[in-house]
């Protein structure tokens, strides 16, 4: 796991993360999940008619970069519902492992919240329960594109709070327009970058598949065919993919540095203090960004790639119950609460997310934002991560490769045959 106005905030989106699923099925429908199915309610609810269990109280998991959100919109949740809320501090993407070991013994948090591309892996192990009590709001009140991602195999089971991708945020002072290719973002490095000052053009992670997909993607690349359902299927290193990797590898040239030695601190800090001029980013930087610069902060659509339009990774980044939660009525108000409208707009004040929400995608707060528009425009051009349980099994061979083409300057084709392989056999030994 921003937008303008409404005709491209809604297409965007719609675009961005088409996912071919159905509808979610009826709470009726739904398969049996390790709760106590005797305390939740068997049919879609009003909120007013659900209440938490008695003496229920929470823990929730939460990136440390939304802390802030989740810290206020908890005391919000106990002071409406008397329910005791932890917040813990747990990366979205370690979510779903750190739930297959903690979710039986009863370790794990109450509600989680994972990017969607998991969400195959998650459901597949039994580890979330189905949107059962609120499945007819969630889906009234959110994008199409937002409910596909959070349904798998036809089972609505989670409450979208944002879909993120990445663009280009730019400072001003140093670069006057947005570079339209990455030739012009390479003549700008050279001009720019000084290793000795820690000065650079450009600084993205260079070595996390995530940011580095529109080098994979725009020339030809993709994960898994069909659009992201076959496993067998492996794009990461053909013709395409290796077209737009020479790319990614020239531009070592105006970032000298280690794949290893470029964190979100880092960059943060460089780019806030005018070391870095440009950085490929997300939108939970922009409230950051925007303290840090002030109206010398720029967000464009990602550069062109081999003359084509960047193609970015797009994720719905989505809460889900715990299904061995001994409160799965407190645990689904509490994600039904901090998903609503009125939730993801205090998301996007706090970290600068992109609502689901259609009635916060609509409101002066995200349509009059000019930073918005430019995440829209890139929503508009990026591909849903598969959420097939195998999906799992591409973030470390490729994560692997990367910095072996970065740092060590090895052969793009060579390098990505032996991540496809990789991925190959982790797939084949992956239980079905």
């Amino acid at each position: 796991m921003k937008i303008k106005k409404l005709a491209v905030l809604l297409a965007a989106f719609s675009m961005a993360v088409s996912i071919t699923a159905c509808g979610p099925k009826k709470a009726s429908e739904q398969v049996q999940t390790p709760a106590d199915s005797s305390t939740t309610t068997e049919t879609t609810t009003a909120t007013t008619e659900v209440k938490p269990e008695d003496g229920a109280k929470l823990v929730i998991w939460e990136s440390k970069d939304e802390r802030s959100f989740t810290d206020e919109i908890a005391k919000q949740f106990t002071a409406k519902y008397n329910v005791p809320v932890k917040v813990e501090e747990v990366a979205p993407v370690d979510q779903v492992t750190k739930l297959t070991q903690d979710g039986p013994s009863g370790l794990a948090a109450d509600v989680v919240i994972f990017p969607h591309d998991a969400l195959g892996r998650a459901a597949s192990a039994n580890l979330v329960l189905p949107n059962d009590l609120f499945a007819e709001e969630t889906t009234k009140n959110n994008t199409e594109s937002s409910i596909k991602g959070v349904t798998y195999n036809d089972v609505l089971y989670g409450y979208p709070r944002a879909a993120e991708t990445y663009a280009l945020y730019y400072n001003k002072s140093e670069v006057k327009e947005a570079p339209k290719t990455f030739e012009d973002v390479l003549a700008f490095g050279k001009t720019f970058t000084d290793k000795a000052k820690k000065k650079y053009g450009i600084m993205w992670e260079t070595g996390n598949m995530y940011f580095n997909y529109p080098f994979i993607a725009t020339t030809g690349g993709y994960i898994f065919g069909k659009d992201g359902t076959d496993k067998d299927d492996i794009g990461i290193n053909n013709a395409g993919a290796i077209e737009g990797l020479k790319v990614y590898q020239s531009l070592k040239e105006v970032l000298p540095v280690k794949s290893g030695d470029i964190t979100p601190d880092i960059k943060r800090s460089l780019f806030g203090s005018g070391d870095v001029a440009m950085d490929l980013n997300g939108p939970w930087e922009l409230a950051g960004y925007k303290a840090a610069l002030g109206d010398k902060l720029g967000v464009a659509p990602i550069p062109t790639i081999g003359g084509k339009t960047a193609i970015s990774l797009a994720g719905i980044k989505a809460w889900y119950v715990n299904a061995y939660t001994k409160y799965p009525n407190a645990a689904k108000l509490f994600a039904e609460f901090a998903s609503t409208k009125d939730a993801q707009l205090l998301l996007n004040e706090k970290v600068g997310s992109i609502p689901t929400n259609n009635e916060a995608l609509e409101s002066d707060q995200i349509k009059s934002d000019p930073y918005l528009s430019a995440f829209a425009e890139q929503t508009k051009n990026s591909q849903p991560m598969p959420s097939i349980p195998e999906m799992g099994n591409v973030w470390s061979p490729v994560n692997a490769a990367l910095p072996e083409i970065w740092d060590n300057g090895k052969d793009p084709k060579a390098t990505m045959d032996k991540a496809a392989q990789q991925i190959k056999d982790l797939n084949n030994g992956a239980k079905k």
